[in-house]
């Protein structure tokens, strides 16, 4: 009697618990969810290369271009942050210019800039980085690696983006001197790739729009958006990068990524 008492007991038990519902993740749990589920799809890359077009358009619509080089090397440490190298190659006026960044998780990221006409290497102050990079749409801090580190995140919906669902996640920069109060991210549930952001400035107004098209998948692993579409609804002026083919594991080496090479590329 005693053994089937204690049996009712446990099978009761169980009942109750199963009864209770987990505890739901908060919105900043589900967000960060969200946007690790993203980051893990691009693990493991080693490093990159790719040539590129960058286009200009001025508020009516007039148009420039300019060529240039990407090449990065991922840090397998996620508390360190990627490395990359910038190249332009056209206009003659900036061949040659160059843009080192080492991205950091809560510290400002290092970031060089050389300019080949003054042979000079140009260290971008702390609190500089939300500048224009060469007169594009795109600041300096837009051309670091998207760590997932350094944001904290809020869920905020579920919502129809084109033919596809994305949840909609609302991040902060983590670095105090962003020119950004934060930035809403539409990651796709099917790729898992960032098809959208919107940026929003200090006063906490919208500023730029940044649209992630053409995806493509290398390797059956890596996903990259071939046009980076970016629009400032402030100045009316946007900037297009529209990549090439990327080459991955091409045997770049950290002594590629030192700021004594920048003189050395041309």
């Amino acid at each position: 009697m005693r053994n089937l008492l204690l049996r009712n007991s446990a099978a009761a038990l169980l009942i109750a618990l199963a009864a209770v519902p987990a505890a739901a993740e908060t919105p900043a749990e589900k967000g960060f969810a969200v946007a690790a589920r993203s980051d893990r799809t691009d693990r493991g890359f080693t490093d990159s290369r790719v040539e590129m077009k960058m286009v200009l358009r001025n508020a009516a619509g007039q148009e420039s271009q300019r060529t240039l080089a990407l090449n990065t090397l991922e840090i397998p440490d996620e508390q360190v942050g990627d490395k990359t190298l910038i190249v332009f190659d056209s206009p003659a006026d900036i061949d040659g210019t160059a843009l080192l960044s080492h991205a950091k998780i809560l510290d400002a990221d290092d970031q060089w800039l050389y300019l080949p006409a003054l042979k000079r290497i140009k260290r971008i102050s702390s609190v500089n980085k939300s500048g224009p990079f060469v007169g594009s749409e795109f600041a300096f801090e837009d051309f670091t690696a998207l760590e997932l580190n350094k944001y904290t995140y809020k869920y905020l919906r579920e919502e129809a983006c084109g033919e596809m669902t994305c949840d909609v996640v609302e991040r902060t920069p983590r670095y105090e001197h962003s020119g950004y109060t934060k930035q809403i991210a539409w990651v796709d549930q099917q790729d898992f790739q960032v098809r959208k952001v919107d940026f929003y400035d200090r006063r906490g107004d919208l500023l730029k729009t940044l649209e992630q098209k053409d995806y493509r998948q290398y390797d059956d692993k890596y996903w990259r958006a071939h046009l980076l579409a970016m629009t400032n609804h402030q100045t009316k002026k946007s900037t297009d990068l529209v990549f090439g083919e990327f080459a991955f594991k091409t045997g770049l080496r950290e002594r590629d990524f030192v700021k004594n090479t920048l003189k050395r590329i041309r």
